[in-house]
């Protein structure tokens, strides 16, 4: 580690911009969400970016750092930088509203075009379903369900880039979750929705999202379960396992 860290953070906004290049202080325990906000607090004080929790819980610091997605406030200088030099820019995949900071519309738009809303089957005065921990379609949900919406796996993959109607592996990863859901109501009308162009036959299974998410998911996993899924009703043979 040197003492000092060339930092170039893109700046600019939906009609372009450029990298700036700062020079920041090197520290012990280092984020690179540290490096971001010591840019705005005494070089930069216009500098646009989001976070909130700074301990992993949000996701909302999630930008590419040298050229990967990373969760900023859980990323360290020392693991992440490349002799001394660090590169920081918005999430790419989405458009830019100003400087690091992202617009997510369209990646929400594609969870609700996923059908990713649960869709009950009974009322809240109805009896609480009891579901064992242990049923196969419960831990299938289990294994994917702590999907926090960082954005980090939309963005690290290359499908989407390639492809901008692809729903992309978080609103598959949800939709695999309710699949798996014997509460939810809307299993057919999902499969049949995500089995489309942009679906889950989208997925390349390059096993980015799953190289890349903080929390240790593997949506890839999801999409081919989903794969299986939408193959089985397209042959009537039913929306469970």
């Amino acid at each position: 580690m040197t003492d000092t860290l060339q930092v170039d953070i893109w700046r600019g906004d939906t009609n372009g911009g450029s990298y700036s290049r700062y020079a920041v202080p090197a520290q012990e325990s280092q984020t690179i969400l540290d490096v971001v906000t010591w840019v705005q607090r005494h070089a930069e004080p216009g500098l646009a970016y989001r976070f909130a929790c700074r301990v992993g819980m949000c996701g909302s610091c999630a930008m590419m750092v040298n050229g990967a997605p990373r969760w900023t406030c859980r990323t360290h200088v020392r693991k992440a930088s490349k002799d001394g030099k660090l590169t920081i820019a918005p999430l790419r995949n989405m458009p830019v509203v100003k400087d690091l900071v992202c617009d997510m519309a369209e990646f929400f738009d594609k969870w609700i075009k996923a059908g990713s809303v649960f869709t009950p089957t009974e009322t809240r005065n109805d009896p609480m379903a009891a579901i064992k921990p242990d049923e196969p379609d419960r831990m299938n949900a289990n294994a994917a369900i702590e999907c926090i919406n960082c954005g980090v796996c939309y963005a690290g993959c290359d499908t989407v880039e390639a492809n901008p109607d692809y729903l992309g592996p978080a609103a598959l990863n949800r939709a695999w979750t309710l699949v798996n859901d014997r509460r939810d109501g809307a299993g057919s009308e999902r499969l049949s929705t995500i089995s489309k162009a942009g679906g889950c036959h989208s997925c390349h299974t390059h096993q980015s999202c799953a190289a890349l998410c903080p929390n240790l998911l593997n949506p890839t996993a999801s999409i081919a379960g989903l794969k299986r899924k939408t193959a089985k009703a397209a042959l009537g043979l039913g929306t469970r396992r």
